[in-house]
């Protein structure tokens, strides 16, 4: 009978559970002083961070952010370009997760958009996804 080896690697900043590792969003009165518990947590506050700021939009880091509400008037989204734009960003900026895909669509409503990241975790493999909705 074969072994499987079945062991999931855990970030030791996953462990203290009475420690926060970063900023929560919203910044709000449950958030402000709550932060985030995990890893897991820290990367998806990260990313959506990364791709809600505009470039030039943050202080000393004119190439920060994707801006990604700027492709909700836009009449066809390049989405080969927006998943290189996004890609090149993450590695720069948050080189602890791997991209996987980008999926953008739109409803009728042309300023209607969603726009679905998934992405891995690099330390552990764990695989997890946001999906942002924009309208106008």
């Amino acid at each position: 009978m074969p072994i499987i080896n079945s062991t999931r690697r855990i970030s030791p900043l996953d462990i203290n559970k009475n420690v926060s590792i970063g900023v929560a969003f919203p910044l709000n009165d449950t958030n402000m002083f709550k932060g985030t518990q995990t890893l897991k947590e820290q990367v998806k506050a990260n990313l959506i961070n990364l791709l809600l700021t505009q470039a030039g939009e943050r202080v000393n880091e004119p190439k920060f952010g994707v801006g990604l509400k700027h492709y909700l008037f836009e009449p066809n989204i390049d989405t080969e370009s927006l998943n290189e734009n996004i890609n090149n960003q993450i590695n720069f900026y948050i080189p602890e997760i791997s991209l996987i895909d980008t999926i953008v669509g739109t409803t009728d409503n042309e300023y209607r958009i969603f726009i679905k990241i998934i992405y891995s975790i690099k330390s552990n493999q764990e695989t997890d996804a946001i999906q942002l909705n924009f309208n106008n």
